[in-house]
């Protein structure tokens, strides 16, 4: 699977954040911080559960809930929230430029309000919200024209909101082959912002992890409390949250 969005603006703007340069060279809130300081944030970053991130973001307006457009013309927030490295590469982008950015939206001609058939075919498109392991349908033909392989699971949640977040509603064909090429990159998913699967992968997962992540967490929040307070933040105009 190559490299998402997220993974684009994180390379972009972490090299940018770090060096200074770039059009913004710094000129919000990471001033305030040395190059050390810097670099030790946005690995503190990381360490940030769903439930921190989200609490920063809320009180600054930095979108993490994904948008759906309607044939109506209104746009409403979904039950569905980005994965973390994007949200991580909206917060990075926010201390670099000081903008909180648009939230991800799902254009209206994918997006379906009734249930999938309950027998789709191969040439039948999967739209928005048509992908959930409730729908047996499904989830057998992707079975069918996997050889059986298809399973339910990160890698097939991740690929089908890169379509529909694209403006795509893959053929169930188009999609059985995209999870199949996409399983054999299946580590590709596994980013820095993961921090305990990284640490993992590293052999730095031992026993006192937890209280690891804690302290890094904590002192990442310290430091965006200072740097980047919600009274400062205030007069950047966050996005409007759709309801």
């Amino acid at each position: 699977m190559p490299p998402d969005g997220a993974g684009r603006a994180r390379n972009r703007e972490t090299a940018g954040a770090l060096s200074g340069t770039g059009k913004n060279r710094m000129s919000n809130f990471l001033s305030a911080l040395t190059n050390v300081e810097r670099t030790r944030l946005f690995d503190e970053l990381n360490y940030m559960n769903l439930e921190e991130i989200r609490g920063f973001c809320s009180e600054r307006g930095i979108p993490y809930r994904i948008v759906a457009e309607y044939s109506n013309g209104k746009v409403k927030a979904t039950k569905d929230t980005d994965r973390k490295p994007i949200v991580l590469a909206r917060v990075r982008r926010y201390l670099t430029t000081g903008q909180v950015g648009q939230p991800t939206r799902i254009p209206a001609q994918i997006v379906r309000e009734e249930s999938p058939p309950a027998r789709p075919g191969p040439r039948d498109r999967l739209y928005y919200r048509w992908y959930a392991k409730e729908f047996e349908g499904v989830m057998r033909l992707l079975r069918d024209l996997t050889a059986g392989r298809f399973k339910d699971g990160a890698v097939a949640r991740v690929l089908a909101m890169e379509f529909w977040t694209r403006g795509e509603a893959p053929t169930f064909e188009a999609f059985a082959r995209s999870w199949t090429k996409a399983k054999v990159d299946e580590h590709r998913l596994l980013t820095p912002e993961y921090a305990f699967l990284t640490d993992l992968k590293h052999h730095r997962a031992d026993s006192e992890w937890k209280t690891v992540r804690k302290a890094k967490a904590k002192s990442a929040l310290k430091t965006l409390a200072r740097v980047a307070p919600v009274s400062r933040a205030a007069s950047s105009r966050p996005a409007r949250q759709h309801s």
